[in-house]
């Protein structure tokens, strides 16, 4: 068996001596691990990093083997996301995330998304908008998508600013106002291109609506909570003047 696709690595252990277990996100094949021979050299460090964009060839003599990993580096990202406080956290929190997929389960938007991302997690004033949009795609390729293209009591697709809490679905303001403190707000971002940064309070409504449905959906079933990696990405945040001093 072989394939060849792009990847962007987002874990890396060593295996052995000399060798390594990589383990991508890639375009066609999803989230997927392989053994890369001499990966524990100090010479293969460089391109063995989380961040980092590769192309990468697989093989196994058949499909349900581990299989190794040939890796040539397309993009050199982990050195300025680690040298940053907020885009190591982004970075740990991605990668969380992503080991929620099945492996080898293919998320070609997914993948792209994570591909920008990462080019741009660099940029503070960017880092909350990105790290948002992605956990509400998270959602969706998990089974848990929201509905926010259409209000959920009158069917309208204008003037969408909540979200109930239980439903995941949107609301207008006009429905939604006399229900207004039982709602989550639904920041423009979410939904639409913005042309700008978006505000601190704009992120930290996104994180409140991604964070309740991503713990109530995903990690309470589980028996677990979000991971420490979210928290720490949102303190860093704050300190940063990127989030207001009450987010969660």
């Amino acid at each position: 068996m072989e394939w060849t696709d792009e990847g962007v690595i987002i874990g890396v252990r060593r295996h052995g001596e000399a060798n390594a277990i990589v383990e991508l996100l890639t375009r066609a094949h999803g989230r997927h691990l392989g053994i890369v021979r001499g990966g524990g050299s100090r010479r293969q460090a460089a391109t063995l990093q989380p961040g980092n964009s590769v192309r990468a060839v697989w093989r196994a003599r058949l499909d349900e083997h581990l299989g190794s990993f040939a890796l040539e580096l397309t993009a050199a990202r982990a050195g300025e996301l680690m040298a940053q406080a907020h885009s190591a956290f982004a970075l740990a929190h991605v990668s969380a995330l992503l080991r929620l997929l099945p492996e080898r389960d293919p998320h070609g938007d997914l993948h792209g998304l994570v591909e920008t991302m990462t080019e741009h997690l660099g940029e503070v004033r960017l880092t909350g908008m990105l790290v948002a949009r992605f956990e509400l795609m998270m959602l969706a390729e998990l089974g848990f998508g929201l509905d926010l293209t259409r209000c959920a009591a009158t069917g309208g697709r204008n003037d969408l600013l909540y979200v109930s809490p239980r439903s995941g679905r949107a609301v207008s303001r006009e429905a939604g106002e006399p229900w207004r403190q039982q709602l989550l707000d639904l920041p423009y971002f979410l939904v639409g291109e913005v042309a700008e940064p978006p505000s601190a309070g704009d992120v930290d409504a996104a994180f409140a609506l991604t964070g309740h449905f991503l713990a109530r959906r995903i990690f309470e079933p589980r028996g677990q909570a979000l991971p420490d990696s979210r928290a720490a990405l949102l303190g860093v945040l704050k300190r940063a003047g990127g989030m207001p001093a009450g987010s969660q």
